[in-house]
């Protein structure tokens, strides 16, 4: 027998969860509901920023707006039931995180640089904790079966779990922004790194 043996564990063991759905970023001039979602904002071959939530369409005079909230306000004002300033941005400036389909799997991996158009914004694949060089903060895919858990954040680092698991503990995304508003600690769950990804 002559080269190497084949890997059996190549692609996609069965072992291994199959990734999230990717986020796709459409524009907010499209049909889709926009309360409590995640939006960026920008000007095209300017820049975007992200981490906000918007409020439903306001319409003034002949110009739709949408009412955008810092994250940590959205949470806030949902949680404790208060009001929270939201600036008014044009509709054609705000573009919405929706789950895009499951890509078919060919096996290869996106690595180095990647160009996009700066028409709008993109957003990468979700990537495996464990190839991430940093998660604390970061929002996490938690995968179990068919079911994929959204809004959470991660509060630690990758470490050695008490049964020999590399693990990352994990919280509900309101829990994560209540620990910065009350300062109450989060709840938080243990989860094996096969389990996660960043979105």
């Amino acid at each position: 027998m002559t080269g190497p043996l084949p890997d059996p564990f190549a692609d996609q063991p069965d072992w291994a969860p199959r990734p999230p759905r990717p986020l796709s970023i459409v524009p907010a001039t499209d049909r889709v509901e926009l309360r409590g979602r995640r939006v960026l904002v920008g000007l095209p071959g300017l820049g975007w920023r992200g981490d906000l939530r918007a409020d439903d369409r306001v319409v003034q005079g002949a110009r739709t707006y949408v009412p955008v909230i810092p994250e940590h306000e959205w949470y806030r004002a949902e949680a404790d039931q208060v009001e929270v300033f939201a600036p008014l941005m044009p509709v054609e400036r705000v573009w919405v995180e929706t789950l895009g389909d499951r890509p078919v799997p060919d096996g290869t991996r996106e690595t180095g640089i990647r160009l996009v158009s700066l028409d709008g914004p993109a957003h990468r694949a979700p990537t495996p904790v464990f190839e991430a060089d940093a998660v604390t903060g970061r929002r996490v895919v938690h995968v179990e079966g068919s079911v994929e858990h959204r809004d959470l954040r991660a509060v630690t680092e990758t470490y050695s779990g008490a049964e020999g698991d590399i693990c990352v503990r994990i919280t509900p995304e309101v829990e994560w922004y209540r620990w910065a508003w009350r300062g109450q600690p989060p709840t938080t769950l243990e989860v094996p790194v096969h389990l996660l990804w960043i979105e």
